[in-house]
């Protein structure tokens, strides 16, 4: 494996998840690996969850870890070409890029939509000149359209709770006080949709994701309707997607917050959530405290998923 970016290149997926359940049995098994290889984490945004599982991830597989924080105590970016850099960016990335590649073997990287461009978040610019420019294997740690390595988590999870061997997952959108991107969600449909699962997404109207990601799963803009006789509930705000409102927030309906009414409409769902998350308006304080809420399991599948990607990286050099 190269690279990492979406479902697809996990190729066969059950057989996926198996392997990532093997893992997790016993992280330290292939600890020899990673022997005398380095990995580097890149961030161009802040994180808590990524930060510490991969890096974990990296050290149950024998690895060196090493974390570039681009925006604390590096040399500021340039990341377009032909641009007269007498501003306060001292450094190009075209430059950066192949010398951070000849420091290590593996290369992760957290890079979020800027809003500013859509079609320049959505051919995820930052992202695809790591791939080209490294010369390393490429993972994502969350990039402005998607969020692969959560929503391996997610299935994983969703894999181990299941109590029905085709569950209905529905995604929901929920109010935040802030626009954020679709990454995540665009993930997770991404997902859903090559599992073996009944899926459904509810938002308020306006809230279509880009339809590549959405496929052939089901949209339903009645949050009720959607929560009916769901297994399992993800709740997650995301800002408008189509043009012209673009990385725009179009309501903060609180009527859609996950709570304990919204919940005794399902099938004694569990709750998932990729953290952090907005209390009492993403979910009331109830839901998220409840036996069904499965946020912390989830939040520690992502070491293994990590851990399986890295593993393949490592397999392939």
């Amino acid at each position: 494996m190269r690279t990492y970016t979406n479902v697809k290149d996990l190729g066969d997926l059950n057989t996926a998840v198996q392997e990532a359940l093997e893992i997790k049995k016993n992280r330290y098994s292939y600890k020899g690996l990673g022997e005398n290889k380095t990995l580097l984490m890149v961030f161009f945004n802040s994180s808590l969850r990524t930060r510490l599982s991969t890096q974990k991830a990296g050290m149950n597989l024998g690895m060196n870890t090493m974390v570039l924080d681009i925006n604390q105590g590096a040399w500021k970016l340039e990341t377009e070409r032909g641009v007269i850099m007498d501003g306060d960016k001292s450094e190009h990335i075209l430059e950066a890029i192949p010398v951070m590649g000849s420091y290590c073997d593996i290369i992760g990287v957290r890079a979020f939509a800027q809003f500013e461009n859509k079609e320049d978040d959505y051919k995820e610019k930052i992202l695809n000149q790591f791939i080209k420019y490294s010369g390393k294997p490429v993972f994502s740690m969350e990039a402005a359209t998607g969020h692969p390595l959560q929503a391996f988590a997610d299935l994983i999870t969703i894999e181990e709770y299941k109590k029905t061997e085709r569950p209905k997952v529905v995604m929901t959108w929920a109010p935040h006080p802030k626009a954020l991107p679709q990454a995540v969600p665009n993930s997770f449909a991404d997902f859903m949709n090559e599992a073996d699962v009944d899926f459904v997404i509810t938002h308020p109207e306006g809230y279509d994701l880009d339809p590549k990601f959405v496929r052939g799963a089901k949209v339903e803009y009645n949050q009720d309707k959607a929560l009916a006789g769901a297994d399992f509930v993800y709740a997650k705000n995301w800002a408008a997607y189509a043009d012209p409102n673009y990385g725009k927030i179009l309501s903060k309906d609180m009527s859609w917050t996950v709570t304990t009414q919204k919940m005794a409409l399902t099938n004694n769902a569990y709750f998932m959530h990729c953290l952090p998350v907005r209390r009492n308006m993403i979910v009331s304080d109830d839901v998220i405290e409840s036996p069904q809420s499965i946020v912390i399991p989830e939040a520690a599948n992502r070491e293994i998923s990590a851990q399986t990607i890295i593993k393949r990286m490592l397999e392939s050099l």
